[in-house]
């Protein structure tokens, strides 16, 4: 598909061209973790090398512009002193007392007396303009000692824009030592931390009006449109000169020119032309050209909303994307509210086609998204939505920030996509980016203004040697409007009801989880090692999504299980809704590469449930990480090439594809019933996917002279075979119907955020697994051949128990060896230390569920 702006041609299949970077990994490989925890170091995806900037457009680093104060006893206002970038400190965070709070500013030595990062951003103020009661500003409306980056004369009334919603204040922060007591030997470091917090709730207060007017940061920097015309602003210190080129001006570097404020802030203001038409037309290619202290730069601008690939080009476009009022979309359908449980259907869009190509919005919205609904899951979570100039990063290597992924379509596209969720009441979740940015210097913000410190920490700090990417500096003002404001951007325009926060660990941590080995010791989470600027960004942020949009969600993939994760930031946590259960998939691999003889009940029954307590978790058995090539998923460890030769109903089975249909429906329920509050599956894996995830690429020429093997660039394995689930002639369908009914019993029984759960038998003999869990016993047998009669299991509640799933049922690929029309009465008398008991017949390799049968109970109900 090709779709056209303003006669630029857009290509939803862009050139796959040869890195120049170095070779992506994916080795999630680490050593023990004792505590909810990923026993890898830390995920990362597969082969994200940046794109090629040539070595003679690569901006060189030679100076570093100090844009947060200078080293004197006030704050600063200067933004043109330059540092060398040996005089950047990179020493460990010391922690100090609440009361004498310093911030690391932009790598400089700590100060005394200088209690917080003064803001470099607009100070938008009550009342009539420059009208301002504040020692930092003079009264003639200019700052004293604070970076404004705006002009106050500049700014709106905040009564004029402000939201109706607002962000609570914080609360005492406290309330994470009754929760966990043990924190209490910690209270130092969390007290400073929650102080720092304050502080910087209060900074934000007031020089912003708030974090709900610094969070609209989209509404002043970037492409603003008024009745007259078209402002510009970048905030780029280290540059010389700058000014807009595009097609609207033929790309000429001196017909338009932005002035730069003392702060560092660039702007320029197009009037209309004379007929009344904007001076950029909608579609027009925009870029910012800069003097800058390694040379003349154009850049794509940091705010830019659309970002293309133009056909035969390696550096994507700026695109000045401003549709007429008849052509933009308007949502027609409300947001869901927020489900109890969560049953996430992790998807992409691009790779979304039963077909070898790139999939577009539209595609996915028409033909996916009915799907999902179908097979019962509640939210779908779309990876690679911000824009990445490199496809096989899969999403993770951003360049665009605000602009979702053009390979897909239009943002009017991904609109409509996430409205039409929104009909099927499908919460969507976007996989949102704040971890790092692409390395990329040309379409990226990598050395954006020439400087390496622009949004991110200089020198080797501010580098991720595992992913090839740049670190963001999180306690720098302007960072945080920016990361705040890209939240808020998302939410705001396109309605997504939440985000999955990837990389997490990497952001808390100064080590980044890297050849770390978490055990669960509290002196790994709260030390020198801890970011406190990453951490307090990740409150403010969850303070900003859940005080403005109280019904959206957050999830945080954190490797390393740090405590307080998913408590309020109110009662001193970080905030998140959820924290991704990471240890179960390696915990699977990890028993998928032994003999089922070497398998342990009570470790499986531990990983399952070795979480911490109020903290949620959403649970999976695989995600995209072990799709991708390198790794191999659940069913092709279990069945391996088997699945190319057997999978065909009317061929006989063989020992292996039994036993893999078998434990691949039994680890995906026991993870469900006992994993966590959220459920987590990656397209295609319901049903076995029987190939892993390959993108297109090249050979990638490192440069040590390895050279490592492309795959022709082709899409071949980049693709979703749906078609192989919905095949009734094949075994897949079996698992995809179990996968669904699944789905279908937790939306009947709300078993998975029950307060009630139980587990009543781990015997290791019989390999048998006993629990309940809301209103459902679970009863699961591990053993490759033993099936056991008249097997006595222990409940609590009393009455008639019916089968409501039977994983050896014949439409899931079962043998069919249970009635289903059986009852089975419950006698008095305690076993397993429940209260009563029942008989059952337990068949080997099989999950069966059993409920009291209640008239009142619906069946499931297929969507």
């Amino acid at each position: 598909m090709v779709f056209t702006l303003s006669g630029i041609r857009l290509p939803s299949v862009p050139l796959v061209y040869e890195s120049s970077g170095s070779s992506f990994h994916g080795d999630r490989r680490n050593a023990n973790v004792s505590f909810l925890l990923r026993k890898h170091s830390f995920p990362r995806k597969i082969l994200a090398g940046k794109s090629s900037d040539s070595p003679s457009s690569t901006v060189a680093a030679s100076e570093k512009v100090l844009v947060s104060g200078s080293q004197s006893d006030g704050p600063s206002s200067s933004t043109d002193q330059l540092e060398s970038s040996d005089t950047v400190s990179e020493e460990p965070q010391v922690l100090h007392d609440v009361d004498s709070l310093k911030m690391e500013e932009d790598g400089d030595i700590e100060e005394e007396n200088v209690v917080i990062e003064p803001p470099s951003g607009y100070n938008e103020v009550d009342g009539e303009q420059n009208s301002v009661s504040s020692p930092f500003v003079s009264e003639d409306g200019k700052a004293k000692g604070v970076e404004t980056s705006i002009p106050l004369d500049e700014t709106r009334n905040i009564k004029d824009v402000a939201r109706k919603r607002s962000i609570p204040p914080p609360g005492t922060g406290q309330r994470i030592y009754e929760i966990d007591p043990l924190l209490r030997g910690y209270r130092e470091h969390l007290d400073y931390r929650y102080g720092h917090y304050k502080k910087m709730r209060e900074a934000i207060d007031k020089y912003e009006g708030g974090l709900e007017v610094f969070s609209r940061g989209y509404e002043k920097f970037g492409f603003t449109r008024s009745a007259t015309g078209i402002t510009y602003r970048e905030w780029a210190p280290g540059a010389k000169s700058a000014s807009l080129i595009g097609d609207f001006n033929n790309w000429n570097p001196n017909a338009d020119i932005l002035t730069r404020n003392e702060f560092g802030v660039w702007e320029i203001f197009l009037p209309n032309n004379a007929d009344g038409s904007p001076p950029i037309p909608h579609g027009s290619r925009v870029k910012i050209r800069m003097e800058t202290p390694s040379g003349i730069k154009d850049s794509i601008p940091a705010w830019i909303k659309f970002s293309v690939q133009a056909p035969g080009e390696i550096p994507y476009n700026g695109i000045y994307y401003d549709p007429p009022e008849e052509e933009k979309y308007i949502f027609q359908h409300p947001q869901p509210k927020r489900p109890k449980s969560l049953r996430i259907y992790e998807s992409h869009v691009g790779m979304s086609s039963t077909e070898p190509i790139i999939n577009t919005y539209a595609n996915f919205r028409d033909d996916v998204l009915p799907r999902i609904k179908r097979l019962g899951y509640n939210a779908v979570q779309i990876m690679a939505i911000q824009e990445h100039s490199y496809y096989a990063s899969f999403g993770y290597h951003v360049t665009n920030f605000f602009a979702p992924s053009s390979r897909f379509g239009t943002p009017d596209d991904l609109k409509s996509l996430i409205d039409r969720a929104h009909e099927l009441d499908l919460l969507v979740l976007m996989d949102i980016v704040h971890s790092h940015a692409s390395n990329n210097t040309l379409d990226g913000l990598n050395m954006f203004d020439g400087t390496d410190s622009h949004y991110f920490h200089s020198g080797s700090r501010g580098y991720h040697w595992m992913w090839d990417s740049r670190l963001f500096n999180y306690g720098h003002w302007e960072v945080m409007r920016f990361l705040l404001s890209n939240a808020r951007w998302w939410l705001d325009e396109y309605k997504f009801d939440g985000f999955r926060f990837d990389g997490v660990t990497s952001m808390m941590y100064t080590h980044h989880g890297l050849q770390v080995a978490f055990t669960g010791n509290y002196n790994e989470y709260f030390g020198l090692a801890t970011d406190v600027d990453a951490v307090v960004y990740l409150m403010l942020v969850n303070d900003l999504i859940h005080g403005l949009f109280p019904e959206a969600v957050t999830i945080g993939e954190d490797v390393s299980g740090m405590p307080t994760f998913c408590i309020p930031v109110e009662d001193g946590g970080v905030g998140f809704n959820y924290r991704l259960h990471m240890a179960i998939a390696d915990k699977w691999i990890e028993l998928l590469e032994k003999r089922d003889e070497d398998w342990r009940m009570g470790d499986i029954v531990h990983t399952l449930t070795n979480r911490r307590w109020l903290e949620k978790c959403v649970a999976y058995a695989e995600s995209h990480d072990q799709a991708l090539v390198g790794d191999k998923t659940i069913a092709f460890w279990l069945m391996d090439k088997d699945m190319y030769d057997f999978m065909a109903l009317d061929r006989p089975s063989t020992p292996l594809i039994d036993r893999g249909i078998a434990l691949h429906k039994m680890i995906r329920l026991i993870t469900m019933g006992l994993g966590g509050e959220g459920y987590l599956n990656f397209m295609g894996n319901e049903f076995g996917h029987p190939e892993w995830i390959d993108f297109p690429r090249g050979e990638q020429h490192l440069p040590n002279g390895q050279v490592v093997p492309g795959n022709n660039n082709s899409y071949d394995k980049c693709r979703r075979r749906f078609d192989l689930g919905d095949a009734n002639y094949l075994r897949y369908s079996g698992m995809q119907e179990f996968d669904q009914a699944m789905q279908h019993l937790e939306e009947t029984y709300g078993f998975m955020t029950s307060e009630h759960q139980y587990i009543s038998r781990k015997d290791e003999g019989d390999r048998i697994i006993i629990f309940e869990r809301g209103d459902l016993v679970f009863v699961f047998n591990f053993h490759w051949t033993n099936s056991y009669s008249d097997y006595r299991v222990g409940c609590l509640k009393p009455g008639k128990y019916t089968i409501v799933l039977d994983s050896d049922d014949q439409l899931f690929g079962g043998f069919n060896r249970l009635n289903h029309n059986a009852e089975y009465f419950t006698s008095e008398g305690w076993y397993d230390d429940r209260p009563r008991s029942f008989l059952l017949y337990a068949p080997c390799r099989t999950a069966v569920v059993y409920a009291v049968a209640k008239d009142e109970l619906k069946p499931p109900v297929d969507g």
